[in-house]
């Protein structure tokens, strides 16, 4: 079993805002998850999101495959530290 790490769509129509999710790769992109770590709002200010880095590097570490859009999400988070 294969884990990426990835966004799950939610909002309205034109008005998206997406969590972001671990989920085993054979699942749907908006099917069940195994763990929330985070969410991330495309249309506010600065692109509004957060994530818990913890988990992600646990994740990462047990052979996890983010998204790109995942990818850079951290490294914004990462410059900021």
């Amino acid at each position: 079993m294969s884990i990426h790490i990835r966004l799950m769509r939610f909002g309205k129509s034109k008005r998206p805002y997406y969590r972001i999710v671990a989920l085993d790769s054979r699942r749907k992109r908006d099917g069940e998850y195994l763990e929330y770590l985070g969410y991330y709002h495309p249309l506010e200010k600065d692109g509004n999101f957060n994530i818990d880095i913890e988990k992600y590097n646990e994740l990462i570490s047990k052979g996890a495959t983010p998204s790109n859009v995942v990818k850079n999400l951290v490294k914004k988070i990462k410059n900021k530290i």
